[in-house]
């Protein structure tokens, strides 16, 4: 099933790539603008248009394999780009490291509020369905 979706997700990140190349040297830069996102875009467009398409064209191995990776895609990302953020951080300073454990034992810190938000929330939803 995973194997299905592999090659169009190569092909939406070297789009992805070629797009965020070609906006960096429209603006003047000589760097990748955005290159991930577009291709996390173009994989969006492209498993829409999967479930949009023809049952009898659509393979549903293939469809399985393209959901599987657009759910992989944006956890790896974000991994991605949370790594390159801490090497630049270390690489800054001790305020920069400092500011980000702050945020991180903060939003750690609001868990619980959320929780009971959300329970609280959920309990009003069920009371009124009854």
């Amino acid at each position: 099933m995973v194997i299905y979706g592999v090659l169009l997700l190569s092909l939406c990140y070297f789009a992805g790539l070629f797009v965020g190349e070609a906006m960096g040297r429209l603006v003047g830069l000589n760097a990748n603008v955005g290159g991930v996102g577009f291709a996390m875009l173009f994989l969006l467009l492209l498993c829409s248009y999967s479930e949009t398409v023809k049952k009898s064209i659509r393979n549903e191995r293939f469809s399985d394999g393209l959901r599987f990776w657009q759910n992989m895609y944006i956890p790896v990302v974000i991994a991605m780009s949370a790594s390159q953020d801490v090497v630049k951080a270390v690489r800054s300073g001790w305020l920069a490291i400092l500011c980000g454990i702050t945020l991180t034992v903060l939003s750690l810190c609001l868990i619980p509020f959320v929780s009971r938000i959300s329970s609280s929330k959920n309990k009003a939803e069920e009371g009124g369905r009854d």
